[in-house]
């Protein structure tokens, strides 16, 4: 193991982040939230026939084939079912809210590698990844 990667700032200013996350009273409501999906087992059902036909869906048309209306229909149906159940949509809306906060703490760690220095806000908001990343 390298100095870096066993340094015991890095690992505890890392650990002092995640307990940071974890005091923060709207990570709190979004763990509220999704105990309370967990804990009802009708919206976990809905969401999961939801996830499934929309994957089945999918898969039919990267497959080329037609969309039978009805299919379609069914599908928005338990679509709509789903997002009106408030236990349900809390649950979807609190899984974005997380991926939304490790994207932010990846893009900032993404950057401070990148640049060798803590980014800029300009330099965090501004479009596409940056130079020297490999994708351009």
């Amino acid at each position: 193991m390298t100095a870096v990667v066993s340094s015991g700032i890095i690992n505890a200013k890392t650990r002092e982040l995640c307990q940071s996350i974890l005091d923060d009273p709207s990570f709190h409501a979004i763990r509220l939230h999704i105990d309370a999906f967990f804990a009802n087992e009708k919206a976990q059902n809905a969401y999961q026939q939801l996830v499934e036909r929309g994957e089945h869906l999918q898969h039919k048309q990267s497959q080329g084939l037609r969309l039978a209306d009805d299919e379609v229909n069914s599908y928005e149906t338990l679509r709509e079912q789903v997002f009106t159940d408030p236990v349900a949509k809390s649950f979807i809306d609190s899984q974005k809210e997380l991926h939304e906060l490790q994207e932010t703490v990846q893009k900032h760690l993404s950057k401070t590698f990148e640049l060798g220095r803590l980014p800029t806000e300009e330099e965090l908001t501004a479009g596409g990844c940056g130079e020297g990343c490999g994708c351009h």
